[in-house]
């Protein structure tokens, strides 16, 4: 069997999921970067709902977010990723279900893309955006924090799962914001587990060779087709 090819734009949390799990694994991969054909047929073909990423292993294509995590853990070697405990991994996929509907939209759709991404493509933030998402993400904050501050090492414990690479890639974007540095001192727990994850080696491995930070030039399109209207 051939190595698995991720495709996606680089700075796509969604995609830094799959990367950082397949490279936690030490699975060898490339990427393929779609930023020239967003939105476009060989996009589609791919993933015909318009979102990245996808993941390609021989005959396989597969896409979203969850079903490629489960895949990689269950079809490689590397270290497990997801409990053996039938309670373990309810408490995980609830975690990556949390992530999906409370962390990720409020620290990357909301607050991210009127901070960093609009302004980068000369798009003026949305204040009422970021008005609005500001207390969703302190309450999203808070439930780790009482996760996490029982002295878990991880979501779930003393064990890292799938469910901690996907909260670390909406975290990360978000400490890039003003927001986000003002907010994240008043979690200790939270920020003990941003440093535990940013110091795991595939984090930083991840980190070594993905490209400078630049604009996204598909995300204009972003600004009339799904921005939140408050």
């Amino acid at each position: 069997m051939g190595d698995p090819i991720v495709y996606g734009f680089p700075r796509s949390t969604y995609v830094n999921i799959v990367r950082l799990i397949l490279t936690h694994k030490d699975v060898a991969y490339s990427f393929h970067d779609l930023e020239p054909v967003m939105g476009q047929r060989e996009h589609l073909m791919l993933h015909p709902f318009n979102r990245v990423p996808i993941l390609k292993h021989d005959d396989l294509t597969v896409y979203e977010t969850s079903a490629i995590a489960s895949y990689v853990d269950e079809a490689f070697g590397g270290p497990r990723l997801t409990p053996q405990d039938a309670r373990e991994r309810a408490r995980m996929n609830q975690w990556i279900s949390a992530v999906n509907s409370y962390y990720y939209p409020y620290m990357i759709y909301h607050v991210t893309h009127e901070r960093l991404v609009f302004p980068e493509l000369g798009i003026a933030s949305d204040e009422k955006v970021v008005a609005h998402a500001l207390p969703n993400v302190e309450t999203a904050l808070a439930v780790v924090e009482r996760t996490l501050g029982h002295g878990h090492d991880y979501l779930l414990g003393p064990e890292l799962t799938i469910a901690d690479f996907f909260l670390l890639p909406s975290t990360f974007a978000f400490s890039l914001t003003e927001e986000g540095r003002a907010i994240y001192p008043k979690y200790p727990a939270f920020c003990q587990w941003r440093e535990r994850m940013e110091s795991l080696p595939a984090t930083r491995k991840l980190r070594e060779i993905l490209p400078p930070r630049e604009p996204i030039p598909h995300a204009r399109e972003w600004a009339n087709s799904h921005r939140p209207k408050y």
